[in-house]
């Protein structure tokens, strides 16, 4: 037998081998399996989550959380070897993201949504990739600085959010006189306070950020020195679905052993950002610095929040 008959044995068997251990790594994982017969993975974005997922001026969904999870589809794509494989993006919200994950509709939702214990009933979440807390933004001129200050206002958040059930839990143990209004989603709750139809909007702090900076008037708010919670951040995919949740953790932690994860944490809070050139200017905290050095997909906020700086 000549070299190039030898070459292309090897050259054969070396495209055997990939494509056997794809059809393994499918066979052991639903959600592999469903994207390798599909030719496609569907990954849920949101569309207007500024830094973490948002569309840009050619609708296209961007942002911190959609870039950290093109490495985990780039993993998706390396195990089952496939080299052109479809990345199908459906838009998700507060109120749909769980329910789509669950049925199926989408593999991997990538944007802004906290690891709770009564979340993970439903659906898995990958090891934490943020974490915020929930605060509140008011108007200057009639500022909410404190928790205490919500008595006998009126407050709103986005249905379907963790803020929303830690305001009626604040409502509760403290007997407040406290309305409390569920916006559709995030621009909305904004708009309630804007508009001078609620005194304050709870939602995580660094999403408070970029709604101020993509306000009309941003020196006319501020955010609260009080928080409601700890928030940590995970991306949402199906439960009972181990060998998939260990790809996709292996790949963010690929990102923090790298050092990867600092470049993209600057890229999108600490640089201009499209479209509109905003700056967050926010350093990374010493919570998201914990999460770096010691991974967790944990829903307890104590974990995080444990030994960081205030």
């Amino acid at each position: 037998m000549n070299r190039r008959w030898v070459s292309v044995l090897r050259l054969c068997l070396a495209l055997a081998s990939t494509l056997w251990l794809g059809c393994a790594a499918a066979q052991s994982s639903p959600t592999l399996r469903k994207i390798s017969e599909a030719g496609m993975i569907a990954i849920g974005y949101r569309e207007s989550s500024l830094p973490f997922s948002y569309l840009d001026q050619a609708q296209r969904p961007i942002g911190y959380s959609m870039a950290i999870c093109e490495h985990i589809v780039d993993a998706v794509q390396a195990r089952l070897g496939i080299a052109d494989l479809e990345r199908r993006y459906v838009a998700v919200n507060s109120s749909t993201r769980i329910p789509m994950v669950a049925n199926g509709t989408v593999d991997l939702e990538c944007g802004v949504t906290t690891n709770t214990a009564e979340r993970a009933r439903q659906v898995a979440f990958t090891v934490t990739t943020y974490v915020a807390a929930s605060r509140l933004v008011s108007k200057k001129a009639t500022p909410v600085r404190s928790l205490a200050d919500l008595r006998g206002k009126v407050v709103t958040s986005s249905v379907g959010t963790t803020n929303l059930r830690h305001l009626e839990d604040l409502r509760t143990s403290r007997g407040w006189d406290l309305s409390i209004v569920a916006a559709q989603d995030d621009p909305e709750a904004f708009r309630l306070v804007e508009t001078d139809r609620a005194a304050a909007y709870a939602m995580d702090d660094v999403l408070l950020y970029g709604s101020i900076a993509r306000s009309r008037r941003p020196g006319d708010y501020l955010v609260s020195d009080d928080a409601l919670s700890v928030e940590p951040y995970g991306f949402m995919l199906a439960k009972g679905d181990p060998e998939f949740k260990r790809l996709a953790d292996d790949a963010i932690l690929a990102l923090f052993k790298s050092g990867e994860i600092e470049r993209i944490y600057r890229r999108w809070f600490e640089s201009p950002i499209p479209p509109h050139g905003i700056n967050l200017a926010l350093p990374m905290s010493p919570m998201m610095r914990r999460v770096i050095a010691h991974p967790s997909d944990s829903p307890d906020p104590a974990v995080y929040s444990a030994g960081a700086a205030r």
